[in-house]
């Protein structure tokens, strides 16, 4: 991974309108011009990682600060790297900064999408949901490692 600049917006703003499109036309939410524009208003190069896989572009990923924790946003993989341990890898990397700060992570997921699956895999559970989004929480190891142990 290496940090995201400016100059980084339009190809995530691209892979993001690629791989959400097949959730978002499920949803019946999927608009060409919305995708990238939510991507474009919202980018923040200075919380942003860019994901590399043989040197290439092959995603993006934002850990955002918040008042009570962060905000994992904008986790986009390629299509062609997708389903190789590359999302689990760099789940595992920040969250284990995540951890060593004892800070909570939350995030959101559209109903349905395959990527739930590995947010539970990295111990994020629900927190809510509404008819589109399922926001989800991960406690920080410790915090939950106590929870358990009570």
């Amino acid at each position: 991974m290496r940090p995201a600049r400016a100059t980084d917006v339009d190809a995530i703003a691209e892979l993001r309108a690629t791989v959400m499109r097949p959730d978002l036309e499920r949803l019946g939410r999927y608009d060409e011009h919305r995708v990238r524009r939510r991507l474009r208003d919202g980018f923040s190069p200075q919380h942003t990682s860019i994901i590399t896989a043989a040197g290439s572009f092959a995603g993006s990923v934002t850990l955002r600060p918040a008042e009570d924790g962060h905000w994992l946003e904008h986790f986009y993989l390629s299509p062609d790297v997708q389903g190789r341990g590359l999302g689990s890898a760099v789940l595992r990397t920040l969250l284990a900064r995540t951890d060593t700060a004892a800070e909570p992570v939350r995030l959101n997921v559209l109903q349905g999408s395959p990527a739930r699956r590995l947010y539970e895999r990295h111990g994020f559970t629900v927190e809510s949901q509404d008819p589109i989004d399922v926001f989800m929480l991960r406690l920080p190891l410790t915090n939950r490692t106590r929870q358990t142990l009570l």
